[in-house]
């Protein structure tokens, strides 16, 4: 349907004909639901949104004026502006004091930090107490993640003692760190 017969249906739907209100919601209402469909995301809520603005429409066609304007462009707008409202309404008014109790914050918590930085002095002055060779193998094994057999061949010993230090160390660490 061209534009002239759908300035020519709102006018007539202005003058309260109803044949030409049943054409302009056939011509029209698939473009005004995807409208709807796409600001509410609910095709239920879309419908009841598009009868709304036929609602509108009916109510409000005399206030149409032949301007230049596209008719769908009005029609559109009506739509638009309906399914803008429903949305408004039924957006769950909060307040962000409901939820200070429930959301956590990103990162350590203060006591979080203090706990963290007094583990870590703890384990630097655990692994300080360790051989120096034992201590940088169980960081390359743990930290790193360097297998046995590489780390026997780093530190030049055989893959059952590189066992052994490792877990004699972590033992000590243990001791250490209870």
């Amino acid at each position: 349907m061209n534009r002239l017969e759908i300035e020519t249906l709102i006018s007539s739907v202005a003058l309260g004909d109803r044949k030409a209100f049943n054409a302009l919601y056939d011509a029209t209402s698939a473009k005004l639901l995807g409208v709807c469909l796409r600001i509410l995301h609910d095709r239920a809520a879309a419908e009841d949104a598009m009868q709304d603005t036929f609602i509108k429409v009916w109510k409000n066609a005399d206030r149409f004026a032949v301007n230049g304007y596209s008719p769908m462009t009005w029609l559109i707008t009506i739509a638009r502006n309906t399914a803008i409202d429903r949305l408004r309404a039924n957006k769950p008014s909060v307040d962000i004091e409901d939820y200070t109790d429930t959301i956590a914050a990103s990162g350590p918590t203060a006591e979080g930090q203090v706990i963290a930085s007094a583990e870590a002095r703890r384990i630097t002055k655990c692994f300080g107490e360790l051989e120096p060779t034992r201590s940088a193998a169980i960081k390359a094994a743990y930290l790193d993640g360097l297998p046995y057999a590489d780390l026997a061949t780093k530190f030049n010993v055989p893959l059952n003692t590189m066992r052994t230090w490792l877990r004699r160390g972590l033992i000590a660490l243990r001791e250490c760190m209870s």
